[in-house]
């Protein structure tokens, strides 16, 4: 047999990836950036589900959700120290896996402490998740878009949860509430092989190591602050609602609207990225946050209450996304976008512990007032790294 008789060996096929900035990529890094944090987007049937279904007292089960969180906070801040040196796809697997066993194990705890401790770990391996998932959108084209598409998903996912949950839970125990955190996970896990590889991209010696630190500073105090008002509230919104006088079935039908709602503010944000600046954008998004959030005082009408919530779901949708694109603007390793996801999980985390201290039996008008004390701090903070990035 000849040399020419011998048949070529084909190359093995590689698996077909996204476009690296395509839209398809933005929306598997948007489920990438989520799957650690999911439990965040339903967290008021996780609240209100650990009460129902488990008896825990509304302190406990706000604590479950507040350590969750605090637990994501210290995940991503470790993340920040070593993302670029860490091959992301890897340890997105690894950490994936692990939650999933988490999660079941979750569904085995009936005690408050015990699930405590359990839901902070696993906020530490979510959170390492999505700080990953974070520094690899800052190195995409125009980040603000992704991370529209990341509010995107979180909104629309996160609606369907609040809205039917809640129902499930009398039926079916609390099991449910974590089922619907691994199916998220999996479907995620299924999504991971099409990413591309997003590899750290040296910075020209000209500029490396150059980080504007003091609007950076106020760039996350203005996530933190933005985050801790919202989820505060939104962690309590059901049991508030109920003080109201409102339904079950109103408000979970209210909050899943103003979740799918919300979608048009992070859709506004893929639209036009920064075509008109971050500056008026925010200031005009955090104002009417202010104002829905003060609303939420006349919630025994039940126009008010749909109106502030739906109101709210837009905004924070549409806020959130200029915040972490402006610290991912500062470098583009991605550290500063795991940063910022630091903070945004800190304000996460705050708002609830803060929340579930100061409640008590029912003290919401106080809460109230505080989230709209501290969206006018947000203002504040953001106005001034804002105009600098508008600037440049």
């Amino acid at each position: 047999m000849t040399p020419s008789e011998i048949a070529p060996i084909p190359a093995p096929r590689r698996r077909p990836r996204a476009a690296a900035n395509g839209m398809l990529a933005r929306v598997l890094l948007a489920f990438l950036a989520t799957a650690g944090l999911f439990y965040v987007n339903i967290m008021p049937a996780l609240v209100d589900g650990l009460v129902a279904g488990l008896d825990f007292t509304k302190r406990d089960a706000g604590l479950v959700g507040s350590l969750n969180v605090y637990g994501a906070a210290v995940g991503a801040f470790a993340v920040v120290l070593v993302v670029k040196k860490l091959m992301w796809r890897k340890s997105a697997y690894a950490l994936m896996l692990t939650l999933l066993l988490l999660d079941s194990l979750s569904m085995m705890i009936t005690s408050p402490v015990l699930l405590m401790a359990m839901r902070f770990l696993h906020g530490v391996i979510g959170g390492a998740l999505v700080g990953i998932g974070f520094s690899v959108i800052a190195r995409t084209v125009d980040p603000d878009k992704t991370f529209g598409m990341l509010l995107l998903v979180q909104f629309g996912l996160g609606g369907v949860g609040v809205m039917y949950l809640p129902r499930l839970v009398p039926e079916y125990g609390t099991s449910v509430l974590f089922l619907s955190l691994i199916a998220f996970t999996l479907v995620t896990l299924l999504m991971l092989p099409f990413l591309d590889d997003y590899p750290v991209e040296p910075a020209p010696k000209a500029t490396a190591g150059r980080i504007d630190k003091g609007p950076l500073a106020l760039t996350l105090a203005a996530l933190f602050l933005f985050q801790a008002a919202n989820m505060g509230l939104y962690a309590y919104i059901l049991p508030l609602a109920e003080a109201a006088g409102l339904g079950t079935e109103f408000t979970s039908r209210t909050l899943g609207q103003a979740a799918w709602v919300g979608i048009l503010g992070s859709g506004l944000v893929v639209l036009f990225s920064t075509r008109f600046g971050r500056t008026l954008p925010l200031l005009l998004a955090i104002g009417l946050t202010a104002a829905g959030t003060w609303g939420l005082h006349l919630s025994a009408q039940e126009w008010v209450f749909w109106l502030a919530n739906v109101g709210i779901g837009v905004t924070w949708a549409f806020v959130i996304p200029y915040l972490l694109g402006m610290a991912a603007a500062f470098d583009r390793h991605g550290q500063m976008a795991a940063l910022g996801g630091f903070a945004s999980k800190m304000g996460l985390a705050s708002g609830p512990m803060a929340a579930a201290l100061l409640v008590g039996e029912g003290n919401y008008g106080l809460l109230i007032n505080l989230a709209v004390v501290a969206l006018i701090l947000c203002i504040a903070v953001m106005l001034p790294p804002a105009r600098l990035l508008d600037r440049h």
